[in-house]
């Protein structure tokens, strides 16, 4: 008797572990390159729901494992991940809605004042049904300082020097780079450094952790100090089916984290990353090539209204309410 009932007790724990296990929830996180500033709010998001839910809800960061970065909205519209990261300007046909957050010189000044437009600009209607075409609903962004150029030969010393120059940029920024003459190529950041140490490329634009995360610093001669034509936008997406499946505690535990996040994320960009960045240029001897204001004015009365009456005309088209979006953008950055 005694036996029996060790034995069924045993059976019973063995079970329970079982039900555990199977009520636990996994997902699958498609980020690229490797961790680094630009990914330090999924990892701590990741951190927080474990935490939060005793372990009962996980989330399983993947840097390149899962998917190309380009094709990670795609992934998400089929359910292949349940969440992911990628850029607006990989794939503007496919997001068109939050591409007027990568017009080029909007005027954001800080990391604080993108995320709160951000924040903002994803819960309009109209861009929660642009994601929604693909299963997708915007979690969190990554907050990117305005972009500077790192680039090999010889420096700019003028506006016009860009003339000829092939410089990977995406988005606003490629639009930029255009306007200036520049030649702007679109590619992952992984495949820059081959491409700039090859020759495919003189020159990339990408904010600081990126110069240093994908070693353009370790090539580059020259780097604009003030050129700040603006920045990408690179939302953290969930796939919409698997947030709806979530209970109550492991919703409440992944969006109720998401703040927090955002604010690790932002003081370890202010500091670690900016605290080192300077210190890398000096360390390798890159020159820093600063334009005087009559320059910057001429650049941006050349790119900045064409680019806003272009992006509104062509979203306008497509049935986006163009001119509210970017209205709104422009109002927040005034106040």
């Amino acid at each position: 008797m005694k036996k029996t009932l060790l034995k069924t007790t045993a059976i019973t724990l063995i079970s329970l572990a079982f039900v555990s296990e199977a009520m636990a929830t996994e997902w699958n996180v498609s980020l690229w390159g490797k961790p680094r500033a630009f990914t330090a709010h999924v990892e701590k998001l990741a951190e927080l729901v474990s935490e939060k839910t005793d372990g009962e809800f996980t989330l399983n960061l993947s840097y390149g494992g899962l998917s190309k970065n380009k094709e990670n909205l795609d992934g998400i519209s089929i359910g292949a991940f349940e969440m992911a990261q990628f850029c607006a300007g990989y794939h503007a046909d496919k997001n068109p809605s939050i591409t007027v957050l990568e017009l080029p010189f909007l005027g954001v000044q800080t990391l604080e004042q993108e995320r709160e437009i951000s924040q903002a600009v994803y819960k309009h209607p109209a861009v929660v049904a642009d994601l929604a075409r693909w299963n997708a609903t915007l979690l969190m962004p990554s907050p990117l300082p305005q972009y500077n150029i790192v680039g090999v030969g010889d420096a700019p010393r003028g506006l016009a020097h860009f003339k000829g120059l092939t410089v990977r940029a995406t988005g606003g920024i490629g639009k930029a780079m255009s306007a200036i003459g520049a030649v702007p190529t679109s590619m992952s950041a992984s495949e820059v450094r081959q491409s700039l140490d090859s020759g495919v490329i003189k020159a990339v634009a990408f904010a600081p952790h990126a110069h240093m995360a994908f070693g353009t610093v370790e090539s580059g001669k020259w780097w604009t100090t003030n050129l700040n034509p603006g920045t990408v936008n690179c939302p953290v997406v969930v796939n919409t089916d698997a947030l709806n499946a979530l209970n109550d505690a492991e919703r409440d535990a992944l969006l109720g984290s998401v703040d927090e996040a955002l604010d690790f994320y932002i003081a370890q960009y202010n500091g670690k990353t900016m605290d080192a960045w300077g210190p890398k240029l000096e360390e390798k001897g890159i020159e820093s090539i600063t334009f005087d204001e009559d320059q910057l004015e001429a650049f941006r009365n050349a790119v900045a209204g064409p680019a806003a009456e272009a992006w509104i005309e062509e979203n306008n088209a497509r049935g986006l309410p163009a001119q509210e979006l970017y209205d709104m953008v422009t109002d927040l950055v005034a106040k």
